[in-house]
């Protein structure tokens, strides 16, 4: 039986190291802890097929934002399909021209779940697919789970897309880091940075926004 006891011992050392390593692989950052455990956004969503996800993503975030407007309608003024490769400006662009603020956002998991923390959701890309072929997609980021360490997308055809937190951020990695808010000129972000914002609202003005444009510099300054 004495032989027994530093066998004991070693194999709960041995359990304890283990689960230590566990903990620390599945921790989250201090930013992520202090917002709410979990969140999940409402609104329109629009479903579609994976090569749609742009322009389906771009409209509901339009509708969101009370503009009267499907998919479909968005093919001739993003220069579809031949301006595939212009698809990310295209849409930035036609969103200020609907009065929109397109604020960039840092590519950071905590920057973005503090956006849809606060209400906001965030128009992301990712990549989709495998090692051997990928390409890019467009989401909705409406939410999360910060026990569960996943995020809620609504993309192509599903509502309720989960993704860990790790494999979400490796896969918004290698579709560039690219999240924007697509705001109305007086819903200042969380966390703003004063000097985007304004660069943001001289986007606009330069659209042919001037008045949007003013109302988001006042929007600012009242902050």
């Amino acid at each position: 039986m004495v032989r027994l006891f530093p066998r004991i011992i070693c194999a709960a050392l041995l359990a304890g190291s283990l689960a230590g390593l566990v903990g620390c692989a599945g921790s989250v950052s201090p930013e992520i802890k202090r917002l709410p455990e979990r969140v999940e956004l409402s609104g329109t969503f629009y479903r579609g097929q994976t090569h749609q996800s742009g322009p389906q993503v771009l409209a509901s975030l339009l509708s969101q934002q009370g503009v009267a407007i499907t998919p479909g309608m968005l093919d001739k003024p993003l220069h579809l399909p031949a301006g595939e490769a212009q698809l990310p400006q295209n849409m930035l662009n036609l969103a200020r021209e609907y009065g929109l603020v397109v604020y960039a956002l840092d590519d950071r998991l905590p920057a973005l779940l503090a956006q849809v923390a606060a209400g906001y959701p965030v128009m992301v890309r990712f990549t989709e697919g495998s090692a051997f072929w990928a390409e890019p997609r467009y989401a909705i980021l409406s939410g999360y789970n910060t026990q569960k360490q996943t995020v809620l997308l609504r993309a192509s055809m599903n509502r309720r897309m989960l993704m860990s937190f790790s494999s979400f951020e490796s896969a918004f990695k290698d579709g560039g880091g690219w999240a924007v808010l697509l705001q109305k000129p007086d819903q200042i972000p969380v966390n703003v940075d004063p000097q985007r914002w304004l660069k943001a609202a001289n986007d606009l003005a330069q659209a042919g926004q001037e008045q949007a444009a003013a109302r988001a510099k006042k929007a600012l300054g009242t902050q």
